[in-house]
């Protein structure tokens, strides 16, 4: 497996649990996944005991009812240690290949062989920002939602927030205490209603997945909005503070332009434009077309069946880029492989 986060520890509960022989492959020097890397304020969308990975809820965090990204760090390197999940670290993978017997991971610590790979790196390492006009010319500084730590390097200053996101509105609304903020999005932002969040977001993935037999799904998680009202979300929105304005026509040297004609300047760029999966030891293996996604059914790839792709959201399985949600298509991805391993003669 290539990932010890949060999606590669769920892999390998199961993968314990079925007996397989595995070894988890993570380029970082510690657990705890991307939340090792989150900005300080970042609170969970849900409560702890809603946020748990297979086999051992999260205790709660004290005085908080949505647990911070150091709890979550905390969670998850005990529950590596309390499944003796074998986790190597610092191993990167260089690529994936086929070969004599199997697959073949080469890594900057030796080769790893195995008959089946589970990839479960997810995209921290990989953030996309947009190719605005003007974006080499602006003379203030960017940052990526990768690079925001808290809003304390930011007092005084403007700051142009771009996002329309979970994200943006977070990091927007971190902003506002200390800075001047402009929030641009490029269409208007959809809160979901305020009693929502990540509980009863995963019930309705849920339902999605239990209603795809009967027909197309109607409805669903992005009809009733797209930003989760977090309660310091909700508070700077409510003192109106958080207002989204449409999305700039170009960077100058000084700040932005709209197509209207208005200008803003500004001190610093903060991009919260998301991010691509971290796929490129993959490339070897052949399995992506020209353009879009490595096909899939499910989290197997349909090109090779002995790969599985886990945890980068619902083209993976609805709700699998969460803590709560990724549990179940690790054990559907971890059943495939336990079949095609003792029915298959996987020779190449």
């Amino acid at each position: 497996m290539v990932g010890g986060g949060q999606a590669g520890l769920a892999a390998g509960y199961y993968l314990r649990r079925a007996g397989l022989d595995f070894a988890i492959l993570d380029a970082a020097p510690a657990p705890g996944g991307a939340w090792q890397h989150y900005w300080e304020s970042l609170r969970l969308f849900s409560p702890a005991a809603y946020s748990s990975l297979p086999g051992r809820p999260m205790p709660g965090q004290a005085g908080q009812e949505y647990p911070d990204a150091a709890h979550v760090v905390a969670y998850l390197t005990e529950y590596e240690k309390r499944y003796e999940l074998p986790v190597h670290r610092s191993v990167w993978v260089s690529g994936v290949e086929r070969g004599p017997g199997g697959l073949s991971a080469r890594t900057d610590s030796g080769t790893w062989r195995s008959q089946a790979v589970v990839f479960a790196t997810g995209s921290w390492e990989r953030p996309f920002v947009p190719a605005v006009p003007g974006r080499g010319v602006f003379g203030g500084r960017q940052l990526h939602t990768y690079g925001y730590r808290g809003p304390a390097e930011f007092a005084g200053q403007r700051v142009l927030v771009v996002g329309g996101g979970n994200s943006g509105a977070q990091i927007a609304a971190d902003l506002t205490a200390v800075a001047e903020v402009r929030w641009a999005t490029r269409r208007t932002p959809r809160f979901l209603p305020d009693e929502i969040d990540g509980r009863a977001l995963f019930d309705l993935a849920t339902r999605r997945v239990h209603a795809a037999a009967d027909g197309p799904a109607h409805g669903g998680v992005g009809s009733l909005g797209d930003i989760v009202a977090t309660p310091p979300v909700r508070a700077a929105r409510d003192a109106g503070l958080l207002v989204a304005h449409p999305m700039f026509e170009r960077l100058t040297e000084s700040g932005a332009t709209w197509a209207d004609g208005t200008a803003w300047d500004c001190d610093t760029v903060v991009w919260c434009t998301g991010f691509r999966p971290d796929l490129a030891s993959l490339r070897p293996l052949g399995l992506r077309p020209s353009h879009g996604r490595i096909p899939t059914e499910g989290t197997r790839s349909v090109e090779d069946p002995r790969i599985h792709l886990l945890g980068y959201g619902d083209w993976t399985g609805p709700a699998s880029a969460t803590l709560i949600g990724v549990g179940r298509t690790a054990r559907t991805a971890v059943q495939q492989i336990s079949t095609l391993l003792h029915t298959t003669d996987l020779d190449t």
